[in-house]
């Protein structure tokens, strides 16, 4: 079983949602009190051992990767300034995992994207972190889920229970548990894109973390569009279901889906209430509000 050391991670979305905010940079690059969101999901990707990251984008001209490159420059004037530690952050992360990118010219969806990673890939196994969705855990939602790979060899994908009325939203999975002293871990029996409220098989939905064994390249390769007339990742991994097992983890930990208005309200106020430095006023300011 080979170890998982290299991660994707798609950004190459419209963020049509958050127009005109994301006219001209990508919804991964809208701040979360003061650091962009990829910069959350690059971190979440180092903590859990990632020695690799392949950034998916629209463009060629690379904001994102531009973000975490050294500027000799910028660092100059920052080191005139009191706080002399306003890069420390990023710059710990660049220097932690090699970062490279990949342009996909056509939005085709989230499979497709998966797709045009595979020279980089080079055959091994890899994680998908969806370049819009923050988790905050004790352990990285990443690392949960490598846990598993390392236990059972299979794919392995994330999912969180939502209410019933939400499961339109989402691609929901059919499991079972892998054994009584075990609540967490689900072998995948079958899944759904997107499912009605009465056509849904759970309420486990799937959220925007993966491990996926190189199997999945072939089983993409063959898929039609489906909804929304995109390559779904879902329908990529439910084909993978013929060829070999796959496993679903609940996430222990918050979730925070950014590319909607609401969730990345509430992102806002939760990442800013576990700051040291901002947490104790900011609650108070809360306290105060007539809501």
């Amino acid at each position: 079983m080979r170890s998982v050391r290299k991660a994707v991670i798609p950004a190459a979305g419209r963020g049509i949602r958050f127009y005109p905010a994301t006219k001209t940079i990508p919804k991964e690059m809208l701040t979360v009190v003061d650091k962009p969101v990829i910069q959350y999901v690059v971190g979440e990707a180092v903590d859990s051992g990632f020695t690799d990251v392949l950034f998916v984008t629209r463009e060629r001209e690379n904001i994102i990767e531009s973000h975490f490159n050294h500027n000799e420059e910028l660092a100059k004037l920052l080191v005139q300034q009191p706080e002399k530690d306003l890069l420390k952050d990023v710059r710990h992360l660049s220097q932690m995992i090699s970062m490279s990118s990949v342009v996909q010219s056509k939005p085709l969806g989230l499979g497709h994207a998966i797709q045009i990673t595979e020279p980089f890939l080079e055959g091994e196994p890899f994680g998908v972190l969806l370049g819009d969705e923050i988790i905050i855990s004790g352990v990285p939602c990443m690392r949960q889920l490598i846990k598993v790979y390392e236990t059972y060899g299979t794919s392995v994908v994330a999912v969180q229970k939502v209410d019933e009325h939400l499961v339109s939203n989402y691609g929901v999975i059919l499991g079972e548990p892998v054994g009584e002293k075990e609540d967490r871990i689900f072998r995948i029996i079958d899944m759904v894109e997107k499912p009605s409220r009465e056509a849904a098989p759970s309420n486990l939905a799937i959220v925007g973390r993966y491990i996926l064994t190189p199997t999945v390249f072939q089983t993409l390769k063959g898929l039609s569009p489906g909804t929304g007339g995109e390559i779904q990742l879902t329908d990529g991994i439910r084909a993978l279901l013929k060829e070999e097992t796959v496993h679903a983890c609940l996430l222990e930990g918050s979730r925070h889906d950014v590319g909607s208005k609401l969730g990345y309200l509430i992102a806002n106020v939760e990442c800013a209430l576990a700051r040291k430095d901002l947490g104790f006023d900011f609650r108070n300011y809360l306290k105060k509000l007539r809501l």
